[in-house]
């Protein structure tokens, strides 16, 4: 018994510094993204390309925005995945519901954390605010990101092989030029 309680102390204390750098990263992640935003804002108009720019600003710089789509107030609630399992095998974070939770929760997966990728994580909290403002449309979500980082700093990271798979080609959202 004293050796399992030991062992779990053990873990408790070495996961523990692993927790507060994800949370370290994750800051640093909405405040990168956030300075983008805010760059790109004023040439953004009240919506673009079916965003309600106030409502994604409020979603990202106070984690809780008015919602069009339930008509009341929402949280954004970050959730750290430690699973490679589900969405989580394929993508740096998701947007799901929750059961019993008015809130939008955005859970980062194990790849949101990889070493030496400030761009990735800040392009992904862009992409993933898209879906907890405005719904699931991946080409939305995709093409918003990319126009808010061209306007704020003349490029946007390439997503034209995600862009492709999605079968945005075709759609009615744009990368930019």
């Amino acid at each position: 018994m004293l050796m399992r309680l030991l062992a779990a102390l053990v873990v408790a204390l070495f996961a523990l510094p692993v927790h507060a750098q994800q949370a370290d990263l994750l800051d640093q992640a909405i405040a990168d993204a956030t300075r983008t935003f805010e760059r790109a804002l004023p040439q953004l108009g009240a919506t673009m390309m079916g965003v309600d720019t106030n409502a994604y600003r409020d979603a990202l710089k106070a984690r809780r925005f008015h919602s069009a789509r339930t008509g009341g107030a929402r949280d954004v609630i970050f959730v750290i995945e430690n699973s490679e399992n589900g969405p989580c095998a394929r993508f740096a974070a998701y947007v799901a519901g929750v059961a019993n939770s008015d809130a939008a929760h955005m859970f980062l997966c194990p790849q949101f954390f990889t070493p030496d990728a400030d761009l990735l994580r800040e392009t992904t909290i862009l992409h993933e605010m898209v879906h907890v403002v405005a719904g699931t449309d991946e080409c939305q979500a995709m093409a918003f990101t990319a126009q808010v980082q061209m306007l704020a700093r003349g490029s946007f990271v390439p997503v034209e092989r995600y862009w492709k798979a999605n079968g945005c080609v075709g759609s009615r959202y744009k990368l930019p030029d």
